[in-house]
């Protein structure tokens, strides 16, 4: 059982987006809290069908392996999603897990309702603004309490590694991951 869950979107093994995980988590770990991250590569999460299920189950109908980070998200104190971006936005499974997510903190007891967190957006080029946007919207409707860092939790960096040559977006994800560490202490005191 890991302190905060860091989620993964990128589909690539050791991508930009993993790179920023990485950094995020040391700095959270340097703060004596444990993490994990959990990587969406291999994975395939499809949107919610509005079945309802969540309601009577307090899991998603969906076989997909999702209910499985559901779990893991349901016992942290902190939740990080982390979204390469595509033609502009978050890419698409990520936005379909969290919605899924959401449906199930809803249906049931709202676990995730005062976790600590925030996005982290990666691009080439741009999009990175709309993606913290797009996905902020989740903590927010969510009752989350996010963290800030000295600008947004963004980075640029195209080809795989790129985003280590980043050194303003490396330091504000790890100052945005201090950040995280400092609430929640002062959550647990």
């Amino acid at each position: 059982m890991a302190d905060v869950i860091i989620l993964n979107a990128s589909p690539r093994e050791n991508g930009n987006t993993k790179i920023l995980c990485t950094e995020c988590a040391d700095a959270i770990e340097s703060a004596g809290f444990t993490t994990e991250i959990i990587s969406f590569r291999g994975k395939a999460f499809t949107s919610c069908i509005a079945c309802g299920s969540c309601k009577k189950t307090g899991k998603c109908a969906i076989d997909d392996g999702l209910n499985d980070v559901i779990d893991e998200i349901k016992d942290a104190q902190g939740l990080i999603v982390a979204a390469p971006v595509y033609f502009g936005t978050a890419r698409g499974d990520i936005m379909s897990a969290i919605q899924r997510i959401s449906m199930v903190s809803y249906a049931g007891e709202r676990f995730l309702s005062k976790m600590v967190g925030g996005p982290i957006a990666v691009g080439r080029r741009g999009g990175q603004t709309a993606t913290i946007q797009e996905l902020l919207m989740f903590y927010f409707i969510n009752d989350m309490i996010v963290a800030g860092s000295d600008y947004w939790n963004i980075a640029f960096g195209g080809d795989t590694g790129a985003v280590a040559e980043d050194k303003e977006g490396i330091d504000t994800v790890r100052k945005f991951g201090s950040n995280v560490a400092f609430i929640l202490k002062s959550l647990n005191q």
